[in-house]
This record gives structure tokens, sequence and C-alpha cells, in this order.
């Protein structure tokens, strides 16, 4: 079963970096709550490892909002890092033992018993997966994880789920936003609407850079993508970023963005473009400036 997320999730990739107290995470997350943002996107890798541990000292300050939000987790990369001395080389860890092991330190991290979501977070060249089964069947039978999906996969490797896997493939966590729309072309999107799995956007304003002076002057595929935000806010009475999330919203499958800032106005942002609703016109008219070319 689905687990039911806000249609804006914030994500906390960068959560250690922001350097806030576990006092200033939680006003934080106070905030989001009452905004409706109540789902967070985590992964064990994350901030070299510290990401789930730095967020569980918010639970575990006010253990009652883990009955208000919903928390996602990705497993699946192993990092050069000094917590892990004896990996000598990045790569990918699908096996049965690796996910379930990686779920336990995140619930650990995260003092919680349970996780709404866990994605597997990139296709796996050596990934069995009747053994990636067989720790989801684990990891449900012992309410470690309510729901599964998975992150960066193509139809094809999202097939080969949806036929092998004994629970249903429920998420697929992509890189989509006006800076990235191969989504929108090699089927992916196309796929997720005809399986019913729900497409989450990584960088859904391309980290934003269309909005930094910097990247504005020295890209001239930035400029024109800014440019045509510009011009389509002009006919909303409202700003560049709200329309580049109000395109993606436009999709109908559903596309629900991950929004990485620590900045509470940002992610209001994401939000209040909700409530915008762009016409067909000014929908090609932005993918035309992120392609270069019109629609044949």
């Amino acid at each position: 079963m689905r687990v039911e997320l806000s249609r804006v999730i914030h994500g906390l990739m960068r959560i250690k970096s922001w350097k806030y107290t576990t006092e200033e995470l939680l006003s934080l997350i106070y905030k989001l709550i009452d905004l409706g943002v109540t789902t967070f996107d985590l992964a064990d890798i994350y901030g070299d490892y510290e990401a789930q541990e730095i967020f569980g000292r918010v639970l575990e300050k006010d253990p009652s909002l883990r009955k208000k939000i919903q928390l996602i987790s990705k497993v699946g990369i192993v990092l050069l890092s000094n917590k892990h001395p004896n990996v000598y080389v990045k790569h990918y860890d699908t096996s049965k033992k690796h996910i379930i092991e990686s779920v336990e330190k995140t619930l650990k991290d995260l003092r919680t018993d349970y996780i709404d979501v866990l994605l597997i977070h990139r296709p796996d060249p050596l990934m069995d997966v009747e053994e990636i089964s067989g720790a989801f069947e684990k990891l449900k039978e012992r309410g470690m994880v309510l729901s599964f999906g998975v992150s960066n996969f193509y139809p094809s490797q999202m097939s080969l789920f949806v036929e092998k896997l004994s629970l249903p493939l429920l998420y697929n966590q992509i890189e989509i936003s006006l800076w990235n729309v191969d989504s929108f072309f090699n089927g992916t999107l196309d796929y997720c609407q005809e399986k019913g799995i729900l497409p989450m956007a990584w960088s859904p304003v391309a980290g934003g850079r269309l909005f930094k002076e910097e990247d504005i002057r020295k890209d001239d595929r930035v400029l024109r993508i800014h440019n045509a935000l510009v011009e389509v806010a002009k006919n909303h009475y409202t700003t560049p970023e709200h329309i580049a999330y109000a395109w993606l919203y436009k999709h109908p499958s559903k596309i629900y963005p991950v929004v990485g800032s620590g900045n509470f106005e940002r992610i209001k942002t994401a939000v209040e473009a909700l409530n915008i609703e762009l016409d067909r016109q000014e929908w090609f008219y932005l993918l035309k400036a992120s392609r270069g070319i019109d629609v044949l």
C-alpha cells in the first residue's frame, strides 16, 4: 500500500552543511508541518553517513513528531568514507544483507522503529531482483518499512522490478526540472503513469542554477530558460521560481518535487506554486526554452 506523502517533499541531503542546531531544525520542521510539508527525504549516505543521525536527534527531542511525518530513505550506494575504512572503491551493494543492515542502521540513527518509504538509490549492474525482493519482504514482515520504490531507474529497470518483485513498486525518484527534461522523452514518466508509480523529482529547480546571476551570465541555456520563466511569471504576477515548480505540477504523472533547501521561504515557494495553473502554450514555451527547439 502506498503511503500518503505530502505533495512537496523536504530533501535533507545537505542537512549537515546547513549547520543548524537541533532546536533550529525542530523549529523548521514545525513550520513545514504547518505549511503542509510532512514528508522528509533522506539516504543512508547523506552527509557522509551523518544526515540521518542529525535528523534523528530532532525526533529524539520531540518523539510526538514521528506520527505527524513520513520518512523516506535510500540504500544501495557505498561511499569512500572514514566511517568505512575497508571500502576502497565507491560501489553499489543491493545484496539482501546490505539492504537489511543499512535499514537497521537507518532506524537506529533516526530513533524510530520504521520508515515509510525505502528506495534503492541507484540501479546496480549486479542487482538480483529476487534477492532484493527477499530483503523487502523481511523488512515488511518486521514492520521496519511500509512501502518500497527505486531512484534513478529507467523504464527497463523498473520493468524488471515490477515483473519480479513480490511487493508493489510504488515510487521512482529521478532528476526532473526545466534543466533536465529527459524523463519526459525517454519513457520514464510514461512508464510511471502506466504502472501507477509515483515520480519524485530531485533537483526540481536545477539546484537553483536557473536563478543564480553567475549561472545566468555564463551559460546561454540557463539564460534562455531563466528569461522564459520571467516572461511566464509576468502572466501570473509571481516569481520565476514559482513558475519552475508550476511547470512540473502541470504534468499528468503527478510529480512530487523534493526541495533540498534549508530555507523556509524556498520550500514555501514550492507549496505556493501548487495554486498556479499554466496553460498549454506556457508549458510548451518553457519546454522550448529548455530544449532550444520547437516540438515537431
